[in-house]
């Protein structure tokens, strides 16, 4: 099976919560509201069936970020 490609948006928010930053922290940096964030974590975790920040940031790391 292919992995799933994410944008360079989600790559830099997924980096930035894993990197243990609030979705609003998150929001302040990437110049977003956390609505944005919000949904770019959601699409996240559709592409690669993750539910928790845990998973999100084992995922981050597996990536390499």
């Amino acid at each position: 099976p292919t992995t799933p490609s994410l944008t360079p948006r989600e790559l830099e928010t997924l980096r930035h919560i894993a990197a243990g930053r609030t979705y609003c922290q998150t929001a302040r940096h990437m110049g977003l509201s956390q609505h944005t964030v919000d949904t770019y974590l959601r699409r996240i975790r559709a592409k690669f069936d993750v539910n928790t920040t845990a998973e999100l940031t084992r995922l981050a790391m597996a990536l390499g970020l």
